[in-house]
């Protein structure tokens, strides 16, 4: 099983969601950084569980502890290892899982592939898995900003059939985001997607919805042409998430209505350098960002896991029926956001570190 991420900025995560613990081990990151537990618990605070009435009721801290690679407040190049405690288990909800397959989520599949599984909350194919991710995206996040001043938003932008207005990615802010329980920027249609959501909710049943993001002054001249382009990390990274079932860069899917004269970004040039009046590819070129803005959209399938009647077979192949007990997301594109900036985080750092060694540079400076 592969729980390893990253070439030279390289993530491992581990644990299971009913667990003792899970966490995760970051290797590359330059040592001399500033670093504390206050610059990864504002990510993590934003992903846990039980935020509000519109979420799962588990109650998880998701405190995060840092066990090694962090020297009087600096990094020292040694491994980071972070570690966060489960507290708020109910493996007794799952156990009906242990003989019956859930419709919709990787019960089945793990069996054909292992041969065996942890049938707790669903064990590593649970979502509480990208908890690790986002600690170790908080690190990436901030050896960012240093190096270039990358910021990193993301935000809800549909659920079900109820969309957001039109939005300038550059204007959104984390204050507009934060500001209601959807984190929509679009107070109006947040308000009308958390009507849906708390209807599938009373209804015992879920909805999916559409992540946007967007990076402003992503490090320009980064991506690895052929195969490692920026969005086809991006791509990967992002439909490793739980849930995910779609990605997009730039008008994505909506480029094939288009002609060139219309998609193709006029290019400009002043005393500051090159430029581009538009922005419909979305940051790349061949592969390589530009210093455009990034950005694109993940798509999130409704949450397998529900408590109305389904049906499906035992691990013997006999038919049955399960409502599934336990407490899930009606919506798990509400937690989203932050798991979308982590990801995205973790592949421009790794991208950045693997365009300076290329050219010999090593270190932050």
């Amino acid at each position: 099983m592969s729980s390893t991420f990253g070439t030279i900025f390289r993530i491992s995560t581990w644990g299971e969601s009913h667990g003792p613990a899970l966490g995760v081990v970051v290797d590359g990151c330059p040592s001399g950084m500033e670093l504390s537990e206050a610059d990864i618990q504002a990510d993590l605070d934003r992903r846990r569980p039980g935020q509000s009435a519109l979420t799962t009721p588990r109650n998880e801290a998701d405190r995060v502890e840092i066990l090694s690679g962090v020297f009087e407040g600096k990094t020292t190049v040694t491994p980071i290892s972070l570690l966060i405690r489960n507290a708020d288990q109910r493996s007794n909800d799952y156990s009906e899982m242990e003989s019956l397959y859930r419709p919709g989520h990787a019960d089945l599949a793990y069996d054909l592939k292992y041969g065996f599984r942890d049938h707790r909350g669903g064990g590593r194919s649970s979502a509480r898995e990208t908890a690790g991710r986002v600690a170790a995206g908080a690190i990436a996040r901030k050896l960012l900003e240093r190096a270039c001043g990358a910021r990193i938003l993301a935000w809800v932008s549909q659920v079900g059939s109820e969309r957001a207005g039109a939005l300038d990615p550059l204007a959104v802010t984390r204050e507009a985001i934060e500001a209601n329980a959807v984190r929509c920027p679009d107070a109006g249609a947040a308000a009308r997607m958390a009507a849906a959501v708390e209807a599938a909710r009373k209804a015992r049943d879920s909805v999916g919805g559409v992540v946007d993001f967007a990076i402003a002054n992503p490090p320009a001249g980064i991506g690895e042409p052929v195969f490692d382009r920026v969005e086809a990390e991006l791509a990967k990274a992002m439909l490793s998430i739980p849930a995910s079932k779609g990605f997009e860069i730039g008008e994505g899917f909506r480029a094939a209505e288009m002609r060139g004269s219309e998609h193709n970004d006029p290019i400009l040039h002043d005393a500051s350098g090159f430029s581009f009046a538009s922005n419909h590819a979305g940051g790349t070129y061949g592969g390589i960002a530009v210093g455009s803005p990034i950005v694109g959209r993940v798509a999130f399938k409704p949450t397998a896991t529900i408590g109305l009647e389904q049906k499906t077979v035992s691990r013997s192949g006999e038919p049955a029926v399960l409502a599934a007990r336990g407490r899930h997301d009606p919506c798990v594109a509400l937690r989203a956001p932050a798991v979308v900036e982590a990801m995205a985080a973790l592949v421009l750092a790794d991208l950045w570190l693997r365009d300076r060694a290329r050219k010999g540079v090593f270190g932050l400076e």
